[in-house]
């Protein structure tokens, strides 16, 4: 599972600009990954997102432990 169940954030293609390689170069494509953790929400021991983990923390709406 690579996508956030809180706000459904998922892996997206990025590109690099890179300079000086020829005219080819097919390696500037990577997947970008969301840091997920597991943490529990609601009871459940679900996979978020760091970004979801600190704003609820911010809000103490919810506990990670």
């Amino acid at each position: 599972m690579t996508k956030c169940q809180n706000c459904g954030k998922k892996p997206i293609m990025s590109t690099t600009r890179v300079l000086l390689r020829g005219h080819y170069n097919p390696t500037a494509r990577g997947r970008r990954y969301p840091n997920l953790q597991w943490a529990r929400m609601d009871g459940k021991r679900v996979k978020i997102c760091t970004d979801c983990i600190k704003t609820l923390n911010k809000n103490s709406s919810f506990a990670t432990r």
